[in-house]
């Protein structure tokens, strides 16, 4: 890790800190921006990665204790609900600037603190990132509603890293491959959304994988009602060879730091007689992601859509 700039040095010893060196930076770092993290989402979320990072640290020589580690994490879940409330374009109650004010002297004296925590928040734990359908069961059982529809088949493909997008199949005469530019998402609260990214699935009538699924990287930036990603995803198998019924799936999923787990917020599908050259503009239906396309229900009356580019490669 860098050593601490003289500046960042002066500025802890001028806030009276005396946490380790581990939090040196993210300590200075409120320091030094407190004006900016009162108005601004980017820098609090990455504070709390920061922190989140420090606090899920395995090494035995950690400078913090489990119970000091815990309280670190809840301040970066505190951070991470200001970020969001900055972020809506709704009213901001959900975690006020009184409230990030009071993390402050906690952090500042993280190694002498040991009152409760001021709010009743848990600690993020790794992120996990769920297999398609597995999120549904979760937060229903929690709402006390059905889970989701079919859950494809997980065995059938390797394990995948969010993210990682896989290349362009190789060419054969007479085929032809789909090219996919997700270009953006209307939400009327897409400003909340943490860590928003896209699943994207072929599935057949039954709602089985007919190729590999794959996730889009973190959306590259939020405003009112949109999210942009403008990322090509190839489609993992020729056009001709998709089977009759098919569809292609795109579930958008975000980051609850109150449900510790991400989320599907609703999805959109693809069916094979659209596949053609150029834009198309596709509806966003509510969750669970029902991938029979059964009992689909319109996410909203607004007029708010997934935009997407389709290319079509033929040798």
């Amino acid at each position: 890790e860098e050593a601490p700039s003289e500046e960042s040095s002066t500025a802890a010893q001028g806030w009276g800190c005396s946490c380790p060196r581990s939090l040196l930076s993210a300590v200075t770092g409120w320091a030094l921006h407190r004006e900016v993290l009162i108005s601004s989402a980017q820098p609090l979320s990455g504070l709390a990665r920061h922190l989140q990072k420090e606090a899920q640290s395995q090494h035995n020589n950690s400078e913090f204790t489990e119970d000091q580690k815990k309280t670190i994490a809840k301040i970066a879940t505190c951070l991470e609900l200001r970020s969001a409330a900055l972020q809506s374009t709704q009213s901001q109650d959900e975690f006020k600037l009184e409230d990030l004010k009071k993390l402050e002297p906690i952090l500042k004296n993280i190694l002498t603190y040991n009152k409760e925590f001021p709010f009743d928040v848990q600690p993020v734990p790794l992120r996990k990132i769920l297999a398609p359908g597995e999120e549904e069961h979760l937060e229903f059982e929690e709402d006390d509603e059905e889970g989701g529809a079919g859950a494809g088949s997980p065995d059938s493909f390797p394990a995948r890293v969010p993210g990682t997008l896989l290349p362009r199949l190789p060419s054969e005469p007479g085929m032809t491959l789909l090219t996919i530019n997700i270009e953006k998402i209307g939400l009327k609260d897409a400003g909340q959304c943490i860590d928003p990214y896209i699943t994207v699935s072929v599935k057949d009538l039954n709602g089985i994988d007919l190729t590999p699924v794959q996730d889009t990287p973190v959306a590259l930036r939020k405003e009112d009602t949109y999210v942009h990603f403008n990322v090509d995803i190839e489609i993992q198998k020729h056009v001709e060879k998709l089977t009759k019924g098919a569809a292609i799936f795109f579930e958008f999923k975000h980051y609850k730091p109150k449900k510790r787990f991400t989320s599907t917020k609703c999805f959109a599908f693809m069916e094979m007689d659209e596949i053609k050259p150029g834009a198309i503009v596709i509806e966003l239906y509510k969750k669970p992601t029902d991938f029979k396309r059964k009992k689909l229900q319109l996410l909203t009356k607004k007029p708010l859509y997934l935009h997407l580019h389709q290319t079509l490669h033929k040798e």
